[in-house]
């Protein structure tokens, strides 16, 4: 059965899964893979997700995310929201004690942001848990805003809980490094995160990009400046922001040439 998690109190199921390295696998033993889907355009999606979700039996994830990979498999699938995630993991897991070989789809790259779905996946199966990972709009946004990973700070705030240890990493290396952001919809969006850092010190004149549903046909990349940003900030619906929910932010470092 799948546990309960209180958040705030703990524990953070991706601290389970972030707890030990993989171990290898054991002979007779089927893994349960936890596959990185891409950003949503089937032509990031990898050959080993394909191959991954082709020989699954069924495949377990949040219904936005199952959707973009359904006409890749044959499995039954299993789909939640936040408030279901424990009933549909439960009967995923009960289909792999079954013998049946299954498969959790996050978006992106697991290891960017998935792993407290990680994590509850490896709590609720009894079966060893394998990341297969994929191309993270991460990847796509580091690539048009020109913010090499080794030269950049990059925080997710995409997920449940508390953020202010993120929140503080970035008020430490902004100007200094530039920063990747994974918002959390719809409390930290773009104008939020902007504010915040404006507050803390930042120079509002830093380059920032705010960049949408990369990869899919209505992509929208905004180019700004970080004070100019914080103008949007305020308010927790999705009617109270102008940008998407599905967004990263890219704050250039003060040596942007631009």
């Amino acid at each position: 059965m799948c546990e309960e998690y209180d958040l705030v109190a703990g524990p953070d199921p991706a601290t389970l899964a972030a707890s030990a390295p993989e171990r290898p696998a054991q002979r007779g033993t089927d893994p349960v893979y936890a596959v990185g889907i891409g950003p949503g355009n089937s032509e990031y999606l990898t050959g080993r997700a394909r191959r991954a979700l082709g020989e699954a039996d069924v495949v377990v994830g949040f219904e936005t995310v199952v959707e973009f990979v359904s006409e890749a498999t044959d499995a039954d699938l299993l789909t939640c929201g936040y408030r279901d995630e424990a009933e549909a993991l439960s009967a995923f897991a009960d289909r792999v004690a079954a013998g049946e070989t299954g498969v959790a789809v996050l978006m992106g790259d697991p290891n960017h942001s998935g792993y407290q779905f990680v994590g509850k996946v490896q709590r609720a199966v009894d079966a060893p848990v394998r990341v297969v990972p994929g191309i993270s709009s991460l990847q796509v946004a580091a690539s048009h805003a020109r913010t090499p990973m080794e030269d950049t700070e990059f925080v997710t705030l995409h997920k449940s809980g508390p953020i202010e240890s993120d929140l503080a990493r970035l008020r430490d290396h902004v100007g200094q490094r530039h920063l990747l952001v994974l918002p959390r919809p719809f409390d930290w969006m773009p104008g939020d995160i902007a504010a915040d850092l404006v507050e803390a010190g930042a120079d509002p004149s830093l380059s920032a990009l705010v960049l949408e549903r990369l990869t899919h046909d209505d992509e929208a990349v905004t180019r700004t400046r970080l004070g100019e940003l914080a103008s949007s900030a305020g308010g927790d619906g999705r009617e109270e922001t102008p940008y998407s929910d599905l967004s990263v932010l890219a704050v250039r470092a003060e040596d942007d040439a631009d």
